[in-house]
């Protein structure tokens, strides 16, 4: 049974650092793409980071980059998002997603169709 879940959330003031992982059990992350989405209240869900397959190739939305950083560790099973000079604007429910297309990449959430349970991120003063 494929299951992600998703740690690392909390409140962070503007300029801060978070890291959030997604631990996987049930399949090998290396042979998946994975994807880290947000959702804040009264938006639709928005692709943040995706990796694919083996780590070859990363995407990233505009508004993170620079800022943002995916990263795979093959010997936890885990991907991490390491975010960065967080504003507020970042602050949602940050989910990953996972799915078996080879060697690409996508920020659209319908791409995906394993998903974990979400934790909140809040930026505030």
């Amino acid at each position: 049974q494929v299951r992600l879940v998703e740690s690392g959330g909390g409140l962070v003031q503007p300029g801060g650092s978070l890291r959030l992982s997604c631990a996987a059990s049930g399949f090998n992350m290396d042979d998946f793409a994975i994807g880290w989405f947000r959702q804040a209240p009264g938006k639709e869900r928005e692709g943040v980071a995706c990796m694919s397959t083996s780590g070859t190739t990363t995407t990233y939305v505009d508004s993170v980059k620079g800022r943002f950083t995916i990263s795979r560790d093959s010997a936890k099973n885990t991907v991490n998002l390491q975010m960065n000079g967080l504003k507020p604007e970042d602050t949602a429910v940050y989910y990953c997603a996972a799915d078996s297309f080879y060697n690409y990449t996508s920020l659209n959430p319908a791409f995906f169709r394993s998903w974990g349970q979400g934790t909140q991120v809040t930026v505030s003063s």
